[in-house]
């Protein structure tokens, strides 16, 4: 049986035609291979204290030394790693519980869609940010308590970050929802829909099989548009001091740091300047990637 609107032919084609998006792929591939490898490539340590405290940028230290002689070059690859971890984790785990809410919301209709909505209102109206200090200052405590005992030592550092990224990808989930949700009930009258029940298809089957292959297009690009979202709550908790604890460094934290040391006696810039770069680059190109999806997957939207 085939689909009612298969992906376009020569998407990828489109894709590369675009300018911006391959200047975008190209600034994200370079943040990420930087932040898997470089510490290999330019044996950086994070965490490693010196004398050569606030040294400007120079050739020994390409983004300058902190109050701690630490070098930012090294801090603010660290806080690429947790930051674009945070990221696309808890967007991940925002694409599966949105577009499984979405997809049962959508297909079941009625007074079921209904109430599901009604929930999904109900969350909307529960300011956020309370609901991510609720979960962080509540959880951390008990959740390193867990670890320790189950013997899980070497997580019990990570058990802010863990917590950041379930309870971010549990928050996110709403907006991806009331699309798959939007669409699926204009699928779901379509004649494929209703040859597959008259074949006796079960719901699971017309769910996953035919109605969401449908969906592929809007989700990856909503998909690639909540990875900065998600970046930018974890980087205001963290630059509130809610969020990534030291020494470890997440974007949000270094500018944080740097923001303290901003002032008009003396002002060591490199130390929020540099972040503030990084960070903004690459929140600029997924932001154009995702738009150039949306081009690519769906020509008609252009036009």
């Amino acid at each position: 049986m085939s689909l009612p609107h298969p992906p376009p032919p020569g998407a990828w084609k489109r894709l590369r035609k675009n300018p911006v998006a391959m200047v975008a792929m190209a600034v994200l591939a370079f943040v990420i291979f930087l932040a898997i490898f470089g510490p290999l490539i330019f044996h950086t340590n994070p965490h490693a204290t010196s004398k050569a405290q606030f040294q400007p940028p120079s050739a020994k230290y390409l983004f300058g030394t902190d109050n701690n002689g630490r070098d930012s070059f090294g801090r603010v690859l660290e806080g690429a790693r947790i930051s674009l971890l945070v990221g696309f984790c808890g967007a991940m785990i925002n694409l599966i519980i949105g577009t499984i809410y979405g997809l049962i919301s959508g297909y079941a209709g009625g007074r079921v869609d209904g109430l599901m909505m009604r929930f999904i209102e109900i969350l909307y109206a529960i300011p956020r940010l309370i609901l991510l200090i609720i979960f962080t200052a509540v959880f951390d405590k008990h959740f390193k308590t867990w670890l320790t005992a189950h013997g899980f030592l070497e997580l019990v550092g990570y058990s802010k970050i863990i917590i950041l990224i379930v309870t971010l990808g549990a928050i996110e989930w709403l907006t991806m929802a009331r699309i798959v949700r939007g669409q699926v009930l204009v699928l779901k009258n379509l004649q494929f829909v209703a040859a597959a029940r008259a074949l006796g298809q079960s719901h699971a089957r017309i769910l996953f099989r035919h109605l969401l292959p449908n969906l592929a297009g809007i989700v990856i690009v909503y998909l690639t548009l909540t990875i900065p979202a998600v970046i930018l709550d974890e980087s205001f908790l963290s630059f509130l001091g809610l969020g990534i604890n030291a020494p470890q460094a997440s974007w949000g934290s270094l500018l944080s740091d740097g923001a303290q040391v901003i002032n008009p006696v003396k002002s060591y810039w490199w130390l929020l300047v540099f972040p503030a770069i990084v960070m903004s680059a690459t929140l600029l190109a997924l932001n154009f990637l995702g738009d150039a999806l949306r081009d690519a997957l769906d020509p008609k939207a252009r036009r």
